[in-house]
């Protein structure tokens, strides 16, 4: 099955302690962890791992950490051919204070604006699924635009323009509450059912197309079979959270995309977040396929 990834890429830096750090102290710890980053390229890189046919489309640096972030895609069987190095445009790079002690994560990204424009056209026909995260947004557009009949996914993390015109095009918008809250200026208490659906018909109103509206640890709201519900997150003690909502996002493109039931892929995209955040480190807290059907194969 083909995939397509439109979106940021970035260098992740994690620094586990067990505490969050004192201002103006010195802190030691024995060991850190590098790996690349971003909503899409995380998305995409699990559905690489998990056996799908990826081409990754994203800008990075002509540098060490654009360098690492190719080498990654490179050794997890991707094409790269849409990974562009860019000379003198450093490397998205994100630097992340995780408190082993609760589970938190603190993250610093260093990112030049304005983001750079692929200078290519994506000559991609045959996608299966498409995943895009609002970066790159004319890129995103023309390969949606190319591949009408792919499943496709917004990882819609912030709102702004782009995700307000690409959610318009594609087949799911799976948003965070906070952009839910910010688009319709609503909370979204998971005591008060009738603003949670207020909030979804607004957001269906407005992009007309399927709305999955992510609530971290109290789970997901949508629409199955007609009826409004909650479908409820995996308990699990955390590590690390950095990177678990993209990984959410990435399995359930794969499910959805391999053709199963709406509750099902969020069940087990959520199995799949959940297993990440007892893991330290983005990329490297990917389970393995195989994990995920094996926690729990009943709804």
């Amino acid at each position: 099955m083909k995939a397509v990834c439109v979106g940021h890429s970035t260098f992740d830096i994690t620094l586990p302690m067990e505490a969050y750090p004192i201002e103006n102290t010195k802190n030691r710890i024995n060991k850190h962890i590098e790996c690349g980053g971003g909503p899409a390229s995380n998305g995409g890189y699990l559905l690489a791992k998990w056996g799908m046919d990826l081409a990754i489309v994203s800008i990075v640096g002509d540098d060490y950490y654009g360098d690492k972030v190719v080498e990654d895609f490179k050794n997890i069987g991707a094409d790269t051919t849409y990974l562009l190095q860019y000379p003198n445009h450093p490397t998205s790079s994100s630097y992340i204070i995780a408190n082993m002690s609760n589970g938190s994560r603190t993250v610093i990204t260093s990112k030049r604006d304005p983001i750079l424009k692929l200078d290519r056209p994506v000559e991609i026909y045959d996608a299966d699924v498409i995943l895009i995260d609002g970066e790159h947004p004319e890129t995103a557009k023309e390969v949606l635009e190319k591949n009408p009949g792919a499943i496709s996914v917004l990882d819609a993390g912030r709102l702004n323009d782009n995700t307000r015109m690409l959610g318009k095009m594609v087949t799911y918008v799976v948003c965070s509450h906070d952009f839910a809250e910010e688009f319709t200026g609503k909370k979204t208490d998971i005591r008060d059912f009738n603003t949670l659906k207020d909030i979804y018909e607004e957001l269906k109103a407005y992009f007309q197309t399927n709305i999955i509206i992510t609530l971290e640890a109290n789970g997901s709201f949508t629409v199955i079979d007609g009826k409004y519900k909650i479908v409820p997150s995996v308990k699990v003690k955390s590590l690390d959270s950095t990177g678990a909502g993209d990984i959410f996002h990435g399995a359930f493109t794969y499910f959805i995309g391999m053709g199963y039931p709406l509750e099902e892929a969020i069940h087990y995209a959520s199995i799949t977040g959940a297993i990440s955040v007892t893991r330290i480190g983005s990329r490297f807290s990917i389970p393995y396929l195989s994990e995920v059907l094996e926690y729990n194969d009943v709804i």
